[in-house]
Formats: C-alpha cells, structure tokens, sequence
C-alpha cells in the first residue's frame, strides 16, 4: 500500500521514523513518501519537504510567513494528490495538519492522526471538526483515551507513548568526551532562539553557585555554535554539545529544563530535573487566559501531580533555580521521591507492544479495509 505521512517538527521526525519502520514490519511492499526529516528519510521514506521550512511558531512569525505557510499548504495538497495514498498519516502539527485533514476527507482519503492535538489544554472546539475528518486518532498520553469517550463520546485509540521506544532503543556506544571529572548538570533551554534567549542567561548564572559541577548545554541542532557562544563568557564552569542530549541525559546527575516533550524525556532517563518556562510577558498573559491545565511539563500532566517543580515566568529566576536544584541534587530532600515519582510515570506510560508497532497496525488495519 501507499502511505503519505506529514510531520513538521523534530519530534515528529522522530515519531515519524519509528513508525516508518513499524510500517515495513506490516507491509514490507510499502511506498511511503513524506514531510519530516533527516530520521524519517533514513528509516527508507521518500522525503518531499524538510520540516525545516516549517517551523514558524508564536502569533507574530505565523502572519509575518502566511504566504509561505499557504503556498506549503497548495503544494502539499497537489502532492497528495498526485500520490494517491491509501491512508494519509498526520502526525502531530495541528496548525497545519487539520488543514489538510479536512481538506484529505473531502478528497475521499482515509485519514489516521498520530499524536493527537493537545485540545484537552486549548482550541477543545478543534474536535468538532476532527471528529468529522479523522479516521483514526491515534493517541500517546493515558489520559487522552477518557478524554474524548467522556467529552467528546468518540472512541480512539491509545498506543503508549513511543518516547519509551525511543529512550528505550538508545544505547551509548562508547562515552561522550564531556572534558569533565566533575559531576553533571544538563541545560535544555529549548530549540528557538527566542526561547533560548529569555532562559539560558538565567540558567547560566546558577552555575556560579555549585563550583563542583559541570553545567553543560544541549544545543539544538538546527542553531549554530557561535548563537550560544555569545551567552558563555564569563562561566568558570560551562561548556556545551550538539546532537548529543540523550548522552548527555544519561551521564548527568540533575537537570533544568525548558518545558516540553523534553520534560519527559528526562524523566525516562531518571534524571531529577526542574523544569523552567519564561516567555514573551504578552504571549504568557494570552495563553494563561487560553490554556485550562493545571501543569505544564507532561511529567505532571501524566501523573496528575506536581512530581517536578515549574518554575514559570517571574517565578523563573536565579534564587528559586538555586533552592529548587540543590533539593534534588544527591543528599537534597526531593531527590528520592522525583525517582520513585518517575517510576509510577514508566508504569502508567508503559504497553505491552512498542508504540509505533502498534500504531502501525491500526494504520494498516484502516488502508487494507478501505482500499
């Protein structure tokens, strides 16, 4: 069968990859074309447009580029419309994935949803439609399975989370030259600029405070060196690494993290962490009004607690950063109960099959009776 897939961040890239395998697993003959990126292509998709000229975030850059995003959007559908698929996969990217749902269905296409939107947070008037339009929606969070039956009364499907897969599926091959005896602490500012640029400095400055660490910075891999450089002069005990977190995740003793699918990626490795959020003051006082969770880091989300401290906006500043960090650094008072907090959070998230096999299957399952 023919399989179009669209994602149109890194994550997805990720996603998108695991699945692309778990696919030939089911359809060895499989065509599959796609959106997405370096990962998805390497898993043996043909690669139509890199997720790179995608990635336009935040109110302003979305109408400062709509005449880029509309012309992605035509392009897309005469893609797809020359490829026929059998089912067309959207994975995640709401803004622009709805679009082509609804317009895939008016086509006649069966339309499966991996990672639904998160409408339980904001925009929940966006199910009407995906209701509508959405063959399978294919869900990665426990909670998202009883939310749509009881709000919504619609059945879908819940795989586990295929961040287990991929934490699971990494191995260190040899250890990273981290130029270090001391122990770690891992900063994830984040992948835009504009992010890193309001919580690196703070994060930066309670390096000045624990002299017997070695703070080291993930940087993402679509921003130059030479950006984070500006923000390092000064530091005693700073350095960073690129296309490394997972290692370097897995040799740190603690960890500050921008909020995200990184909050949980960080947990799955047991790592302690406190998670910090500091956004344009505007956007924040919005999406305070707009968003209706009690929590922002999915390690809260998930277990419906505050296992890991946010610390968000004013509250993200130096002195709290030092008093949260030295809570869970080896000896600190919380450092025991975030691990056996993150052991619940495995327990909730884990499925007997891998996510994207299953995942896989559903899809499968849907071009094959409808084909």
């Amino acid at each position: 069968m023919k399989y179009y897939i669209i994602a149109g961040e890194a994550s997805g890239d990720l996603h998108g990859s695991n699945l692309i395998k778990a696919l030939r697993l089911h359809d060895p003959a499989a065509t599959i074309h796609c959106w997405g990126g370096d990962q998805m292509q390497a898993a043996g998709a043909t690669l139509v447009k890199h997720y790179r000229d995608l990635a336009f975030m935040g109110f302003a850059e979305v109408i400062a580029n709509l005449s880029t995003i509309l012309k992605n959007l035509k392009f897309c559908k005469e893609e797809i419309a020359a490829f026929q698929p059998d089912v067309l996969i959207l994975i995640d990217y709401p803004g622009f994935n709805l679009r082509i749902a609804e317009w895939g269905k008016q086509q006649g296409f069966k339309i499966a949803y991996y990672i639904s939107p998160q409408v339980w947070a904001w925009k929940a008037g966006r199910v009407k439609k995906m209701k509508k339009c959405i063959d399978r929606l294919i869900t990665i969070l426990p909670f998202e399975k009883t939310y749509f039956k009881e709000e919504w009364n619609w059945e879908v499907d819940y795989v586990g989370h295929p961040l287990l897969e991929a934490v699971g599926n990494y191995t260190q091959e040899e250890p990273p030259n981290f130029s270090t005896n001391k122990p770690i602490i891992a900063l994830l500012p984040g992948s835009r600029k504009q992010e890193i640029r309001k919580k690196l400095p703070v994060m930066l400055e309670v390096s000045r405070a624990f002299p017997n660490y070695q703070f080291i910075v993930a940087r993402a891999p679509g921003l130059d060196s030479s950006f984070y450089e500006t923000f390092y002069s000064g530091y005693e005990n700073v350095s960073s690494v690129s296309g490394k977190t997972y290692a370097l995740l897995k040799n740190a003793t603690a960890a500050l993290v921008t909020s995200g699918t990184a909050t949980l990626e960080t947990a799955l490795f047991g790592i302690p962490q406190v998670v910090c959020y500091k956004g344009n003051e505007i956007s924040y006082r919005i999406a305070k009004r707009l968003v209706k969770i009690q929590y922002i880091s999915l390690v809260n989300l998930i277990l419906n607690k505050e296992a890991v401290k946010e610390l968000i906006q004013h509250e993200m500043n130096v002195d709290q950063l030092i008093t949260e960090l030295n809570k869970i650094l080896p000896g600190g008072e919380k450092r025991e109960s975030m691990l056996s907090d993150y052991q619940a959070l495995k327990t909730l998230l884990h499925n007997e099959e891998k996510a994207s096999v299953k995942a896989a299957s559903i899809i499968v399952d849907l071009g094959k009776h409808h084909s």
